[in-house]
């Protein structure tokens, strides 16, 4: 279970206050994967890292019962001084996951080769997010968290990720934010929508997808 209690989060620049959640409560039951909808500048991407941990909310806490992940792909975390071989050992020790078989999966699936051993503010973005990506899928998490599932690489690769992915979900709940309904639709059974600092649950995936559609117009 994820839980929002009484959220409040908001962003001050230039005097003007954004405010993205205003005192939300609400809970992401597990078993359940969720479609997390708004317009743009909703505050979606913003509630995902606040779920992760990423980020701080302003008032409020989260309490989470469940493994959650950083948002698929992030790489964010990583150092840029570090080889990527020395970010993958980092991120296994601080999630408590065996380091060896973490390495092994992220070097077979990431394909970076030599590249693993240099400093990771040497790589082109194509590279960091193939690195990025091997981490997520290396560790396994309860609830993945996931914005915008983007292509990786060849096409070769990206099945290779939407295979991973898939092997994933199995056994694991999702909050999908991403501007395709046919995505959110293939992921999601439960949908939440952003609106004016306000988070509004539905029980079915169809029902969120109606006001957003209509937000949207």
């Amino acid at each position: 279970m994820i839980q929002l209690d009484r959220i409040f989060k908001f962003y001050r620049t230039d005097g003007f206050v954004k405010i993205v959640l205003d005192h939300v409560s609400t809970v992401f039951e597990p078993g359940r994967s969720y479609g997390l909808l708004g317009v743009n500048g909703a505050g979606k991407s913003t509630t995902l890292r606040l779920i992760a941990g990423t980020e701080l909310p302003n008032a409020g806490r989260i309490r989470r019962t469940v493994r959650v992940s950083w948002p698929l792909g992030f790489g964010g975390g990583f150092h840029p001084l570090m080889t990527g071989r020395e970010n993958v050992k980092f991120v296994a020790r601080a999630y408590g996951a065996d380091c060896r078989k973490t390495l092994d999966f992220v070097e077979d699936f990431s394909e970076l080769g030599d590249y693993l051993d240099v400093p990771i503010k040497t790589y082109s973005s194509g590279m960091s997010a193939r690195l990025a990506f091997g981490v997520s899928m290396a560790i396994e998490f309860d609830c993945y968290l996931v914005d915008e599932i983007t292509a990786v690489g060849d096409v070769r690769f990206q099945a290779r990720c939407k295979q991973a992915f898939d092997h994933r979900r199995k056994n694991a709940d999702l909050i999908v934010v991403s501007h395709s309904m046919g995505t959110i639709k293939d992921y999601c059974d439960r949908g939440a929508v952003l609106v004016d600092g306000q988070m509004i649950m539905f029980e079915s995936i169809d029902g969120a997808i109606e006001i957003y559609n209509r937000l949207n117009r």
